[in-house]
């Protein structure tokens, strides 16, 4: 399943600006790292965001936003998938970006 390329050139413009973001493959899409650190992925028909366990559980409340999960794991706490309605306008999007820069960013490096 290869990833949704025009939403990771929308990612990648919001994150333009950070000069520690790394890009790297992973979960059959593209990863954005800040400082090493997993900070939002692009998947072909979703943005995974990672919140953290208390943001996550209140954005499972939102519309398009469901949780991630692993086959055989279950669900993965602290992270979220929005379906790409829940991303479909840059505010939105950035919307998403700065609440996954807003907990990573206090993660030690990696």
């Amino acid at each position: 399943m290869p990833a949704n390329e025009a939403l990771a050139q929308r990612v990648r413009r919001i994150l333009s600006r950070r000069k520690e973001v790394q890009e790297k493959k992973m979960f059959s899409g593209i990863g954005f790292l800040l400082k090493g650190n997993l900070l939002v992925g692009v998947r072909r028909d979703s943005l995974l965001v990672r919140l953290g366990s208390e943001d996550s559980d209140a954005a499972l409340r939102e519309p398009h936003v469901s949780a991630f999960e692993i086959k055989g794991r279950g669900a993965m706490k602290g992270w979220v998938v929005v379906a790409l309605p829940g991303v479909e306008d840059d505010n939105q999007l950035s919307g998403w970006i700065r609440r996954a820069v807003q907990f990573v960013a206090a993660l030690p490096a990696k």
